[in-house]
């Protein structure tokens, strides 16, 4: 009863004007009230450039083809573009296409959906799974403007790792080109997350509901990873960029604009004051 209360409440607040959209999912995730209007912390920063940030620069960034591009164009040594095997919005083309032993499956719009594949695809497996992956949630209902930019496609890509263990996600929140806070996560391991200062200094910082890791060794080539990271993230007052250490390469994993659509909290919250403080929003260059 609960659950369903909760979708009835959730649905009522997806038809309501953005800004009192936006403030209300603040209120409930963050259990404070919002400040848009003059933003400090990161938290608020990000819900400011959703409500308010229309630049070009931003348009393409949860565009995953178009990001690949821009990171493939960015012709850094030894980063490595995952290969895209197809793109396309009917599913039944895959049946046409010559599929390695294993595979991903993901929206190219979209954010948190995978499918795992394993040769040949099976186009009924597929249908039934990809069913509502061509709708646009992110857009249309946490009203995330750069995801309504992003092409309504699905894509199959290389998979990173032996089946059922990928490498761990390092994501690198570059203000201004500076690289400055890493979030570790094992996916391997219960998506246990883990904060790091660029120098791998461990953080005792609480960033959402999986609890924080065991402090982890630094990945290799720490430097060349963080200088990929400047090099990508140099046109952005901010950016994540997440990338993976695999098979002695830097791989690129995707930009985020939007980290957590800025609803998850940090804990003590005087982090999240801190992180705000190194991102200077457009409007407020001149004042700085």
């Amino acid at each position: 009863m609960a659950k369903s209360l909760r979708g009835a409440a959730q649905s009522v607040v997806y038809r309501l004007p953005v800004g009192v959209e936006r403030r209300l999912l603040f209120a409930y995730y963050q259990r404070k009230l919002p400040r848009f209007g003059r933003p400090v912390t990161f938290s608020d920063k990000v819900n400011w450039r959703i409500l308010n940030d229309r630049r070009p620069l931003l348009e393409w960034t949860c565009d995953k083809l178009a990001m690949k591009e821009y990171a493939d164009k960015a012709g850094l040594a030894r980063l490595r573009v995952p290969h895209t095997i197809w793109s396309g919005s009917d599913i039944s083309e895959l049946q046409g296409v010559d599929l390695p032993e294993h595979w991903v499956l993901k929206p190219n719009h979209r954010s948190g959906l995978i499918y795992f594949g394993r040769g040949p695809a099976d186009q009924r497996e597929l249908s039934a799974v990809t069913a509502t992956w061509l709708d646009s949630f992110e857009s249309s209902k946490l009203r995330e403007w750069a995801y309504a930019k992003a092409r309504p496609m699905l894509l199959v890509e290389e998979l990173l790792g032996p089946p059922g263990s990928p490498p761990p996600d390092y994501k690198i929140f570059v203000f201004d080109g500076k690289p400055d806070l890493i979030e570790m996560v094992n996916r391997y391991d219960g998506n246990q997350q883990r904060l790091y200062r660029a120098d791998w200094t461990p953080l005792e910082v609480l960033y959402g509901p999986q609890g924080i890791a065991p402090i982890a060794p630094p990945p290799p080539d720490l430097d060349r990873m963080l200088d990929i990271a400047h090099q990508l993230g140099k046109p952005f007052d901010f950016i994540r960029v997440d990338l993976y250490a695999f098979d002695g390469s830097i791989v690129f994993g995707e930009l985020t604009p939007y980290p957590c659509g800025g609803l998850e909290r940090f804990q003590p919250a005087s982090f999240d004051v801190e992180l705000g403080r190194k991102w200077q929003l457009p409007t407020l260059r001149s004042a700085a």
